[in-house]
């Protein structure tokens, strides 16, 4: 005769006859399954939410540009290499380590002293199991960190935030540097010219002997005239002649006396107004300058945020788990289950059993 077949519907008898056993064995896992969750701590999860900007927008060089650029660098760029650094960042392992030690991690997981390749191999797994970091929906990064103390949970994750920030900026920190020695070394340099080129003005107009260009040569003019005008008169009428001529000898020539004179007024406008020029020049580039190097350098010491915290994060006002109903009923759904298929594999073998044939 061939056996029997079992289905689903056929477990409705057989667990009938195995009800007692099955409803202790439910029973059972009901009781340990409560007393074990009750025996696990409470955990803490802390959320900090925060989106990373472009280092190179805090940069001297870019920031001096314009009022534009400046407003830039609090600009969210939520940029992928952006995301994809700040996440690099919070999930290495020396922002793990500077964490386990900070916060004495070791004694806080009772793994034992630092030190020990075990006891650090079995913090630093804990501690990345406890971390997380994601890039949400909305471009931002999501940093959680769990543990038993939710004021722990908290401070860690707004200390990782923190950590990163500084990470980020010293990325471009050394470039900045260099940047602002170049600034300082720009201003130094249109500072010394600056003040070769006034002297050499001043010499100049020493040397010349024009103060003024435009009231001087008004002056010259108005003095020549008039001289030359006297002098006409004089030779007309019998005045002192030889009196006005080297009058007029020293307005017009360099060897007639004068300091102020028509030929070296002459001789000297030209290099004037170019010494002018480059002095004004120089004038404007060193104001321009020194504007750049001080903004340069409040720019390195105000040492500029490489991110935006959104939120940061705060204890929780809850615990994250255990989900001490969801455990008792897993387990009690699943001592079922184990119950059933156990009674079903037992009562198949006894259906499969050979029976001993009788001897003669």
């Amino acid at each position: 005769m061939s056996a029997p077949s079992f289905s689903l519907v056929g477990l409705g008898p057989i667990i009938n006859r195995w009800k007692y056993f099955v409803a202790g064995a439910v029973a059972l896992a009901a009781i340990v399954s409560v007393v074990v969750s009750l025996l696990l701590p409470n955990v803490y999860r802390s959320t900090a939410v925060f989106i990373p900007t472009n280092p190179q927008t805090a940069d001297p060089d870019r920031l001096l540009e314009d009022n534009t650029q400046m407003r830039g660098q609090l600009e969210l760029t939520g940029r992928a290499e952006d995301l994809d650094r700040a996440i690099t960042i919070g999930e290495s392992q020396p922002v793990a380590e500077l964490m386990i030690k900070k916060f004495g991690l070791h004694q806080h997981y009772k793994a034992g002293p630092p030190g020990d390749d075990a006891a650090d191999n079995y913090v630093l797994s804990e501690f990345s199991s406890n971390l997380g970091i994601v890039h949400n929906e909305r471009d931002a990064i999501e940093l959680t960190f769990s543990d038993k103390n939710k004021i722990l949970a908290a401070t860690v994750a707004n200390t990782i935030v923190h950590v990163i920030d500084s990470v980020n900026q010293q990325l471009t920190l050394e470039n900045r540097r260099t940047v602002l020695q170049l600034y300082r070394k720009r201003y130094e340099y249109l500072s010394t010219s600056f003040e070769n080129s006034r002297r050499e003005l001043v010499g100049a107009r020493r040397h010349y002997g024009i103060y003024g260009l435009e009231m001087q040569g008004r002056y010259m003019a108005k003095q020549l005239i008039e001289t030359e005008a006297a002098l006409r008169k004089a030779e007309a009428g019998g005045g002192d002649v030889a009196g006005l001529r080297r009058a007029l000898r020293g307005l017009t020539r360099t060897d007639g006396g004068n300091l102020i004179n028509l030929e070296s007024y002459v001789r000297g406008t030209d290099s004037l107004n170019m010494f002018t020029t480059r002095v004004a020049d120089l004038q404007t580039r060193l104001i321009a300058a020194r504007s750049a190097y001080e903004t340069a350098e409040l720019s390195i010491k105000g040492q500029l945020s490489s991110l935006y915290q959104v939120q940061k994060a705060y204890p929780a006002t809850r615990k994250f788990k255990p989900v001490r109903s969801l455990i008792v009923l897993g387990s009690v759904l699943a001592m079922f289950v184990l119950s059933v298929l156990f009674i079903a594999l037992l009562e198949l073998y006894r259906y499969h059993r050979p029976t001993a044939t009788p001897t003669a």
